[in-house]
């Protein structure tokens, strides 16, 4: 039994998120709190296995209540917000500081799609171990030195979930300006993408961006698929392009790294390197093993420095990995790929 608690300056939310978690059958609500004060009295008499946690609320935001919490009382945080562009920086402040998924606030209006994402979110939760994950893994790095080989038939694809912000940049701060063509599908919900492609853009070496429909996908150039659509490579003559589309979700995402994934072995075989990291479900396993089968170099991220170790996990057991690294180590392993295969 996940137990867990709300955490809402709205008496309204607080009620109907506990009516909603508590229709499942696996989650106990076992309280409620209005601010960080409340909460912070309530963690320590009911030592709860997850919180969920509103950014917005009176006498202390919910940004600087999570930093507080996970400095001296690590705990799975679920950050349950209204989900709007302008509120799109501080979620990803959340998630560097440690929480484990942002999602929007459900309603009785909502789509069940809302309502299921919340309750993977819980249960995601439930599972990580932030001890282990709220560590050193976003420190300042050497830019790494150029590749100084042709990169530009190379098509890198990177699939990631929960935990995956934090994830896509470490690994991105690894790559150079020259480093090939990078497509990114990440779990993230739709108007946070762009945001998530410019603080990448901010501390990496190559040039981030969400990815625009017709986008050539070009050596020094990582594209980040847009939340709330599929993002697919194809080819024409000898140049790569993306295409974004809508269409049904697929393992209950959209974007689906299984739809890139897919899409790359088909157009890029063996020229492709795929890496699939930390996130819970199976998005992607199918897709990271089509691209081994084609050629491609695939590449897994081990459960020790995986906050969920669901999506690489599942990877590995259909054979898509043809090595399962570190996070850490990921980047500098692509680079020795490519400069090998040169």
């Amino acid at each position: 039994m996940i137990r867990v608690l709300v955490v809402d300056d709205s008496a309204m939310v607080r009620k109907a998120l506990t009516e909603e978690l508590s229709r499942f059958p696996d989650v106990e609500v076992v309280g409620s709190a209005m601010d960080p004060f409340v909460a912070r009295d309530k963690i320590l008499e009911l030592n709860p296995d997850v919180i969920t946690l509103d950014l917005e609320m009176p006498r202390m935001d919910g940004l600087t209540f999570l930093e507080k919490l996970m400095h001296h009382h690590p705990i799975p945080v679920v950050v349950v917000s209204s989900l709007t562009t302008e509120r799109a920086e501080m979620a990803l402040r959340a998630l560097e500081l440690g929480a484990v998924q942002v999602v929007a606030k459900p309603s009785r209006y909502a789509a069940p799609d809302v309502k299921h994402e919340l309750i993977l979110a819980i249960r995601a939760a439930a599972a990580t171990c932030v001890k282990q994950w709220v560590s050193p893994l976003l420190t300042d790095t050497e830019a790494p030195a150029p590749l100084r080989v042709s990169t530009t038939h190379k098509i890198l694809a990177v699939g990631a979930s929960t935990g995956g912000t934090v994830a896509v940049e470490v690994l991105m701060k690894g790559f150079p300006p020259d480093a090939p063509g990078t497509l990114i599908v990440q779990h993230i919900p739709g108007g946070f993408s762009a945001s998530f492609a410019k603080r990448l853009n901010d501390v990496c070496s190559m040039e981030v961006r969400e990815a625009v429909d017709g986008d050539r996908v070009i050596p020094g150039v990582a594209l980040v698929a847009p939340g709330g659509f599929h993002m697919v490579l194809t080819k024409s003559g000898t140049e790569f392009y993306v295409k974004i589309k809508d269409g049904p979700l697929v393992h209950y995402q959209k974007p689906s790294v299984d739809v890139l994934f897919q899409s790359v072995a088909q157009s890029a075989g063996k020229n492709a390197l795929g890496v699939i990291l930390t996130g819970m479900g199976s998005d992607g396993a199918k897709g990271l093993r089509a691209m081994r089968d084609t050629g491609s170099f695939t590449i897994a991220q081990d459960e020790a420095t995986s906050l969920v170790f669901g999506m690489p996990k599942e990877a590995i057991a259909a054979g898509g990995a043809v090595e399962i690294l570190p996070l850490p180590t990921i980047a500098a392993r692509v680079l020795k790929q490519l400069r090998e295969s040169a």
